[in-house]
């Protein structure tokens, strides 16, 4: 059975506090786990999510700022440990390759895996083999060179019960129908577009460290699942801007005109110990499915429309 969620692995920015750690996000997504933005504790909070390393097949790394990507030696090196049977795909901003090398070899370990980097040079489609999905990257607005990521399934077809009761199709016929594209009945050559609809593929997006920019908009776009930071309120606005962040309120913005269908806020500030203020900002300007993402929390991908 196909299982599509968010694990939420860590919430904080900048510094972890008592209650969050640093961050971490799982994509599960039929066969595959998408690592985002590993910070430190990953590891760990991996333990206990029940997340292991043989879960994961790729890891994406949205900018080599310490909270998003001070985890990635720990996880390279339990790949290893855990002798990971198939390759682990590495995203990252080219411009951050040194501090992928350092954090890849940061101390000396048994190399048994293979972990195939893509380094990011330019906003646009990534390699996947083998993927379910294609998987591209969008440049952000932060200090330093920051790219989102959005995962997008190949739309396909959804069969109407009504067309086919109507045309006298059923049984071994169907079935051929939808693996040929096309069956002769009657006489005449009935064709799957007949029977059928489109059914759009999901989509996901993760948006991390940024300004309000072009890219974060076109990142959100029509996605079903959101992951976005929301580090400040509107009160401290000149310090999001300030460090290339976004307001709860901005967020919500910003998905509300995407059309988003679930929402996940996080990346909090330590200056926010309770995160009421977010949730109350957000829903005034987003009225559908909103998360205030907790470390450990599962987020289901919702059910396709």
């Amino acid at each position: 059975m196909s299982q599509r969620e968010l694990v939420v692995l860590g919430t904080a920015s900048q510094v972890p506090t008592r209650h969050r750690n640093h961050n971490g996000y799982l994509l599960r997504w039929d066969g595959e786990g998408l690592l985002f933005d590993p910070g430190e504790g990953t590891q760990r909070q991996m333990q206990y999510a029940g997340v292991s390393a043989t879960d994961l097949t790729r890891i994406c790394v949205t900018h080599f700022h310490g909270d998003h990507s001070l985890g990635l030696a720990g996880v390279v090196q339990r790949i290893n440990l855990d002798r990971v049977p198939h390759p682990v795909h590495a995203y990252y901003p080219a411009g951050g390759q040194v501090f992928f090398d350092r954090l890849r070899r940061a101390t000396a370990f048994h190399e048994t895996a293979e972990l195939r980097p893509h380094p990011v040079e330019e906003a646009g489609a990534l390699p996947a083999e083998g993927a379910p999905f294609a998987l591209e990257a969008v440049r952000l607005s932060h200090p330093v060179e920051a790219f989102g990521y959005r995962l997008t399934e190949p739309d396909g077809r959804r069969l109407l019960p009504e067309r086919l009761a109507a045309l006298g199709i059923a049984g071994p016929a169907v079935g051929r129908l939808q693996r040929e594209g096309a069956i002769e009945l009657d006489g005449r050559l009935v064709t799957l577009a007949e029977v059928s609809e489109v059914r759009r593929g999901q989509r996901f997006a993760f948006v991390m460290d940024t300004r309000l920019c072009p890219g974060a908009e076109a990142l959100a776009e029509g996605a079903d699942l959101l992951v976005i930071e929301a580090t400040f309120l509107t009160a401290d606005a000149r310090l999001a801007e300030e460090h290339g962040h976004l307001t709860a309120a901005q967020a919500a913005r910003l998905a509300a005109a995407a059309g988003v269908r679930t929402l996940v806020l996080t990346h909090f500030s330590q200056r926010y110990p309770d995160l009421a203020g977010h949730l109350a900002e957000a829903r005034e300007h987003f009225d559908g499915e909103l998360v205030i993402a907790e470390d450990l929390a599962r987020v289901p991908v919702p059910p396709r429309r």
